[in-house]
C-alpha cells in the first residue's frame, strides 16, 4: 500500500517571503524582523490574530531570483523580540505544508494568499522497503553528524519516527542547495521525500569521501616534503658537528665536486667545461632537478679515461704469432694489422705519436660472409696489440641518439654507445668492434649510419662531440673494426671512410686446421670431455667439411662437431660406446647422418645435372659467401605457337638482360657457331635457375645462359666439371665480374676441377689460395667463343637432331 497526500480546508494567510533560503516543517529559525517584508508578515499576523484563538500564523514562501515557489510552509510566530545582536527578530516554527492558491486581502501592508494544507498519509505497519529506508537515512545521518562531532544531535535523529519528519530533517543540512531543499519542500509524498533526501545524504557523504581523500594525500606530501627537509637540516647539523669535532674544513657536495674536478687529470677544455658546470651546481637549490642532471654529468665526465692510454705491443714477430695462434688463413687482416703495428713503432721512435692533433688510429672494414671469424678477430687484434677490446653491437640500432647520446635535458639522457664502450674500457686507445654496421637502420629517429660518419673519419674523429658531453673527446687513437655480411648494405660515404678488408671465406684445408685447433678443443671442453677421450682423425673433418657442410665459413661446422660429440656421450652414458673413441670417416654416417652436400663429380654420371644438353654450371656470390648456380634452357614446341623468352626462378633486372643478351648474340652469331638458330623464331625459349624461392640478380651468369642455351641447340653436354663466371655482350665480349675469390673457393667445395673466368679477372687470382690454385684448372678467356670450345663435350648425336 502506498502513501498519499491530500489537500484540506483553505486558508488564507500573510506571506512571508524567504529569500535565497527554505524552511521545512519541523524547523525551528529566527527571523530578521528589520527586513520590511518579514516584519510587515509579521505584523498582518499578529494583527489577524484572535484573543484566545492561538498564536499568530505566517506562511513561509521561497523566494528564488524573485520567483516565489508553487508550496509553502505554514509558520507559527513563536516569540516576538530580540535576537542575540540585540536587532528585532522573530522565532518561528514550521508546521506544515500548504499550497498556495491565488491572492486575496488583508490587514497590513504584507501579501495575502489563500492555500491549502497538504496532509499526509501512511500505511500502518510501514512496508519493509520503507522500514529499510528509514534504516538507512538514519545511518548516513548517524555518520554524518558524528563526523562533525554533532554527538547531541544524533539522538535526535534517532528518536524520529515519522517518515515525512525525519526527510524534513534534512531541512538542516548546510550542504544542500536552495534548488534542492525547493526540491524537498515541493515533494508531497513522504516516502519519495525520504527517498530523496537519502539520495542528497549519499551523494555528499561520497563527495566527503573523495575530498577526504585528496586532503590526506595532500596532507602527506606537505609533510613528507617538511619531515625530509627538517631531516636534511637535522643531517647538515650533525655533519657540521662531527667536522667541528674532527677539526676539518666545512664543506658541501659542491664542493667535493669542484675538489674532484681540479684534482682530475683533464684535458683544459674539458676542466673549463667542469668547472663551469660546478659553479651551477653551487649556485642550484637540493631540490632543483638541474642539480641530478649537473651530477650525473659531472660523474659522467669524471669517470671517463681522458689521460688513460695502454702501451702497443711492439713486438711484431709476438703479435703475428699471436694472430697466427688464434685465427687460421685470414692473412690479409693480420698483414694490415702487423702494417700498423710497424707504422706505430716508427712513429713511436722518431716522436711522431701525434701530428696536428691526431693520433695513428686505424679504421678497417671486415666483409664477408658469416662465420669466417670477423667478430672473433677483434679480440685477436686487442690481443696482439695489448690493448682493451669492447664490442658495439649495431644490429638494428635505428634511434641516431645511440651514436651520439641524448641531449642532458631529457629524462633518462645517456651518452652514446660509443662514449660508453671508451667509459668501459677504461683507456682512450682500446680496439673498437661495430658489429653488423651493415644491419644498421633508419627510420623517424634518424640515421645511425650517418651519425658514425664523425666517428669514423681519421680526419675529424679527434674532435668527436658526443650531444651528451658537449666536450671535445679525441677517437684518433682508437682502432675501430667494422664487421659486415653484405658491403651493398653500407652506405658509400660510411664505406669512403674506412679501409676494406674482404674475408671470402676459408679453403677446405684451412677447415681442418680451423677444426682441429679451434673448434674440436672448444666443442669438447663443452661436451665434458677430455681431450684424448674422442679424436677426430683429418680424414673424418675433412668429410665433415666437405659432404656435412657447405658454407665459406666454420659456424656449421662447429655445430656438425658439436652434435657428433654429443652422440659420443649419449652412447658413452648409456653403455654403448667405450671412451676413449676415435671417430673415421665410415663412422660418420652412422652417428650423424648421411652427408648433405655431395659434389656433382662425385654422382653417376648419369644422374649429374648437366647430364642433359641444355645445363651449365656458373658460379654466383651471395650473402653467405660464394656458391655454384645451375641454368636450365629449353625450346617449346613449335606446334604449341609459345615463342619469345621466358625467365623463371625470381631473376632481377640485371639478370633478365643478360638472358637477352645470350639469346640476342646467338641469333645473330648462330651461323658463325654453327648452331641450328633458324628455328628459334617460331619457338619459345625457357630459362630457368633452380632455388627459385632465392631472388638473383647481377650479369655475372652471362657466359652461362650463353653456354646453356648453346647445349641446347648443338645436342653437346656440358661438361660436369667446368663451371664459369662472366658478363657476356651483344658481340660475345666476356666482360669482367666481382668475386672471384670466393666463387673460386665455392667452385672447389662444389668438386668443380676447371673454372672459366674473364680474361681481366686474371690478376684477382692472386688472392685466392695457392692450395686452391693448384686443384683448379683455371682459363682466362676473353670471348663466348673460348667458352664453348672448352666447356661444351663432343657431340654424340647430329646437330639436326639436338635441332
Amino acid at each position: 500500500m502506498a502513501s498519499a497526500s491530500k489537500a484540506s480546508a483553505p486558508l488564507t494567510l500573510p506571506v512571508l517571503p524567504l529569500d535565497d533560503e527554505v524552511v521545512l516543517p519541523g524547523m525551528v529559525v529566527p527571523l530578521d524582523l528589520s527586513d520590511n517584508d518579514v516584519r510587515a508578515a509579521v505584523e498582518a499576523a499578529q494583527a489577524a490574530a484572535r484573543p484566545g484563538g492561538g498564536k499568530p500564523r505566517v506562511l513561509l514562501v521561497p523566494r528564488v531570483d524573485g520567483t516565489y515557489a508553487g508550496t509553502g510552509v505554514l509558520g507559527t510566530v513563536e516569540q516576538v523580540g530580540r535576537l542575540s545582536d540585540g536587532d528585532p527578530g522573530a522565532l518561528i516554527r514550521g508546521v506544515g505544508r500548504v499550497r498556495i492558491g491565488a491572492g486575496t486581502t488583508g490587514p497590513g501592508a504584507a501579501l495575502w494568499v489563500e492555500g491549502s494544507t497538504v496532509e499526509e498519509t501512511l500505511p500502518d505497519p510501514l512496508p519493509g522497503s520503507v522500514t529499510e529506508l528509514v534504516r538507512e537515512y538514519k545511518a548516513l545521518a548517524t555518520s554524518w553528524l558524528k563526523k562533525r562531532g554533532a554527538w547531541q544531535v544524533v539522538d535526535r535523529v534517532q528518536q524520529i519516527d515519522g517518515v515525512g519528519a525525519l526527510a524534513d530533517n534534512s531541512g538542516y543540512s548546510p550542504f544542500l542547495t536552495v534548488e534542492q531543499k525547493v526540491e524537498l519542500l515541493e515533494a508531497a509524498d513522504p516516502v519519495a521525500r525520504l527517498r530523496l533526501a537519502t539520495a542528497q545524504l549519499r551523494e555528499h557523504l561520497a563527495e566527503q569521501d573523495v575530498a577526504e581523500t585528496i586532503a590526506k594525500d595532500v596532507q602527506e606530501g606537505v609533510d613528507k616534503q617538511q619531515r625530509e627537509f627538517l631531516l636534511r637540516r637535522q643531517l647538515e647539523a650533525v655533519r657540521k658537528e662531527l667536522r667541528d669535532l674532527n677539526g676539518e674544513a666545512e664543506g658541501d657536495e659542491s664542493d667535493d665536486y669542484r675538489a674532484r674536478v681540479e684534482a682530475a687529470d683533464l684535458p683544459e677544455k674539458v676542466r673549463e667545461a667542469a668547472l663551469k658546470e660546478v659553479e651551477k651546481l653551487e649556485r642550484s637549490s637540493d631540490q632543483s632537478p638541474e642539480g641530478s642532471w649537473i651530477r650525473t654529468w659531472l660523474d659522467t665526465v669524471l669517470e671517463l679515461p681522458w689521460s688513460e692510454r695502454t702501451e702497443d705491443q711492439y713486438d711484431i714477430p709476438g703479435a703475428q704469432a699471436i694472430l697466427d695462434a688464434e685465427h687460421a688463413g685470414l692473412e690479409d687482416v693480420k698483414e694490415r694489422i702487423t702494417e700498423y703495428l710497424a707504422v706505430r713503432k716508427r712513429r713511436a721512435a722518431r716522436g711522431l705519436g701525434v701530428v696536428g692533433g691526431r693520433r695513428g688510429g686505424a679504421v678497417l672494414a671486415l666483409v664477408g660472409p658469416p662465420g669466417v671469424g670477423k667478430t672473433s678477430l677483434g679480440e685477436s687484434v686487442a690481443h696482439a696489440m695489448g690493448r682493451k677490446f669492447v664490442r658495439v653491437a649495431l644490429g638494428g640500432v635505428r634511434d641516431e641518439a645511440e651514436i651520439r647520446g641524448h641531449r642532458r635535458t631529457y629524462v633518462g639522457a645517456l651518452p652514446g654507445r660509443i662514449v660508453r664502450a671508451i667509459k668501459e674500457a677504461g683507456s682512450m686507445n682500446p680496439v673498437v668492434l661495430l658489429d653488423e654496421i651493415d644491419k644498421v637502420g633508419s627510420d623517424f629517429r634518424g640515421d645511425p649510419a650517418a651519425a658514425l660518419l664523425e666517428v669514423l673519419d681519421p680526419a675529424q674523429n679527434h674532435t668527436f662531440r658526443d650531444h651528451y658531453l658537449e666536450v671535445e673527446l679525441d677517437l684518433s687513437d682508437v682502432v675501430f673494426l667494422a664487421t659486415a655480411n653484405v658491403l651493398e648494405a653500407i652506405p658509400e660515404a660510411l664505406l669512403d671512410r674506412m679501409e676494406l678488408v674482404r674475408l671470402d671465406g676459408y679453403t677446405e684445408d684451412e677447415k681442418v686446421v680451423i677444426a682441429r685447433d679451434h673448434l674440436l678443443p672448444r666443442q669438447l671442453e663443452r661436451a665434458g670431455l677430455e681431450p684424448g677421450e674422442v679424436v677426430l682423425a683429418d680424414a673424418s673433418l675433412r668429410k665433415l667439411a666437405g659432404e656435412y657442410t657447405r658454407e665459406a665459413g666454420v659456424r656449421t661446422l662447429e655445430r656438425a662437431i658439436a652434435r657428433l660429440l654429443r652422440k659420443v656421450t649419449a652412447q658413452h652414458e648409456l653403455g654403448d660406446r667405450e671412451l676413449p673413441f676415435t671417430v673415421t670417416p665410415e663412422d660418420l654416417r652412422d652417428l650423424i647422418g648421411r652427408p648433405h652436400h655431395v659434389p656433382e663429380s662425385a654422382q653417376d654420371p648419369a644422374e649429374r645435372r648437366t647430364a642433359v644438353p641444355g645445363v651449365a654450371t656458373g658460379l654466383a656470390v651471395t650473402g653467405a659467401g660464394g656458391d655454384v648456380l645451375f641454368v636450365e634452357a629449353s625450346l617449346a614446341d613449335p606446334e604449341t605457337g609459345a615463342a619469345g623468352l621466358t625467365l623463371t626462378g625470381q631473376l632481377g633486372d640485371v639478370m633478365k638482360e643478360s638472358a637477352q643478351i645470350a639469346l640476342s648474340f646467338l641469333r645473330s652469331h648462330g651461323a658463325e657457331l654453327e648452331l641450328p638458330v633458324t628455328g628459334l623464331k617460331d619457338r619459345g625459349v625457357h630459362i630457368h635457375f633452380p632455388a627459385g624461392a632465392v631472388p638473383k640478380d647481377g650479369p655475372s651468369a652471362g657466359v652461362t645462359m650463353t653456354t646453356a642455351l648453346a647445349s641446347l641447340l648443338s645436342g653437346r653436354q656440358v661438361r660436369t666439371d667446368v663451371a664459369m663466371t662472366g658478363e657476356v655482350s651483344l658481340t660475345g665480349r666476356v666482360l669482367p665480374i666481382g668475386g672471384v675469390k670466393q666463387k673460386l673457393l665455392a667452385a672447389h667445395r662444389a668438386g668443380i676441377t676447371t673454372v672459366v673466368i674473364p680474361k681481366r679477372n686474371e690478376a684477382d687470382l692472386d688472392d685466392v689460395p695457392a692450395e686452391i690454385l693448384e686443384k683448379l684448372e683455371v682459363h682466362p678467356v676473353t670471348d663466348v667463343r673460348q667458352v664453348l670450345e672448352i666447356a661444351l663435350a663432343p657431340a654424340a648425336v647430329p646437330v639436326a637432331v639436338a635441332a
